[in-house]
């Protein structure tokens, strides 16, 4: 059965028609609103690709109930900044080429995202630490952890965000 609600993503208000019980998140971010930043990986909560902040946290929108999200405000890549605008953990990534095929990278920056406005001061280890669940299979972890630690350098000296 289909019900009306409304999403706010990305600071937009969205009415969605959606089979309420059965439409996960990320199908309504991508066929519904059309925002492919977040992207299907594995179906299963496994891989973090669909990773979106939901109300300051970092959650797989691949195997999020759509209903769970009425009334909080989603945040997809799209919405933590744009190409003439780059959020500084984009900007860092694009500087330090942290990643080559880029499918698993969306996911990876909404989880460093919530990291440095969690953590004012992260460490390495806590970047490594986070990012666990997030699958890559390029082997740019060490540049991906880099532009992470830069990031958050000019976030906490002013210079960027």
């Amino acid at each position: 059965m289909s019900n009306q609600f409304n999403l706010l993503v990305n600071g937009l208000q969205n009415q969605i028609t959606v089979d309420w019980d059965a439409t996960p998140l990320l199908y309504v971010l991508r066929d519904d609103l059309k925002l492919k930043g977040a992207r299907f990986g594995c179906g299963s909560g496994q891989c973090g690709a669909c990773t979106v902040l939901v109300d300051g946290r970092a959650e797989r929108s691949c195997e999020l109930p759509v209903w769970s999200v009425e009334g909080k405000p989603v945040l997809t890549i799209e919405g933590l900044g744009s190409a003439e605008r780059m959020h500084p953990l984009q900007q860092a990534f694009v500087d330090f080429q942290a990643g080559q095929c880029g499918y698993c990278l969306s996911g990876i920056i909404m989880r460093a995202a919530e990291l440095i406005e969690q953590d004012h001061e992260p460490s390495r280890k806590k970047i490594i630490d986070a990012l666990d669940r997030n699958l890559c299979r390029c082997g740019s972890h060490t540049r991906i952890v880099n532009a992470i630690e830069n990031a958050w350098k000019k976030i906490s000296q002013g210079t960027g965000k």
